[in-house]
C-alpha cells in the first residue's frame, strides 16, 4: 500500500493529477482545492494517500494533511458514501466545519455537498459523530477526543453556521465559562449548553 509521496504535481484534470516523483508518475484523485494549491506549488509537495484497492482497480486519493486523510477514511465508513462523494464533502467544507456540521446535526449545511441529501446529511451526523479529526489536532487513527472537544473555534464555527451574530457567541462564550463549562468539554456539551442558554434568553 502507498501512504504517502513527495514530488511535483505535473499534470491535473479535475478531480485526477499526476505527481511526479523521480520520474515516475503517480495517478491520484483528490480534492480540487487541494490540487489547485499542489499544482502552484514551487517546490516538492508531500501528499498522504489512501489506497483504495477494488476488483478492477487500485486507486490512489491524494491528501495535504493526515487529518485529510483521516477525515476521507471515516467518509467512506458511511453506508452510501463513496470516495467520489467524500472527495466532493473535502471540497465543499474544510474537516474544521465538516467536524462542525456534524457535531451541530446542521444537515442543512451537510447537504451543501454536492451528492448529498437530507438522509445521507441525517446519516453522516448520527454516525460520523466525534470522528472527525479537525486540523487543532492531529490524526491519530482512532476516533479522537480531543478533535471534537477543547477547540473554541469548533463551537464558534457551529453557532455561526446556526446563524448566531458574533456578539451572541461572545455573550454565550463568557456565560459557559461563569458556569463552569471548561472550553476544553465536548463540543456536543458545550453546544448544548450554548443552545440552552440562546433559547432561554431568546426575545
Amino acid at each position: 500500500m502507498i501512504g504517502r509521496l513527495t514530488g511535483r504535481l505535473v499534470e491535473r484534470d479535475g478531480t485526477t493529477g499526476i505527481i511526479d516523483v523521480r520520474g515516475v508518475g503517480y495517478e491520484v484523485f483528490a480534492a480540487q482545492n487541494a490540487l489547485e494549491g499542489w499544482i502552484r506549488a514551487d517546490d516538492e509537495v508531500t501528499v498522504y494517500v489512501s489506497t483504495q484497492v477494488r476488483e478492477d482497480a487500485i486507486a490512489l486519493y491524494a491528501f495535504p494533511s493526515l487529518s485529510d486523510r483521516e477525515a476521507f477514511s471515516k467518509l467512506i465508513s458511511v453506508s452510501g458514501i463513496g470516495p467520489k462523494l467524500a472527495l466532493a464533502a473535502l471540497d465543499a467544507l474544510d474537516i474544521d466545519q465538516l467536524a462542525a456540521a456534524i457535531e451541530a446535526d446542521d444537515v442543512r449545511e451537510l447537504s451543501r455537498i454536492p451528492g448529498v441529501g437530507k438522509k445521507t446529511a441525517q446519516r453522516m451526523a448520527l454516525e460520523l459523530k466525534g470522528k472527525i479529526p479537525t486540523r487543532f489536532a492531529p490524526a491519530t487513527g482512532k476516533a479522537p477526543k480531543a478533535a471534537v472537544s477543547a477547540a473554541p473555534d469548533t463551537l464558534i464555527a457551529a453557532l455561526d453556521r446556526l446563524g448566531y451574530k458574533k456578539t451572541e457567541i461572545e455573550r454565550v462564550r463568557t456565560h459557559l465559562v461563569a458556569e463552569g463549562t471548561p472550553e476544553d468539554a465536548p463540543i456536543a456539551t458545550r453546544l448544548r449548553a450554548a443552545l440552552k442558554f440562546l433559547y432561554g434568553n431568546a426575545s
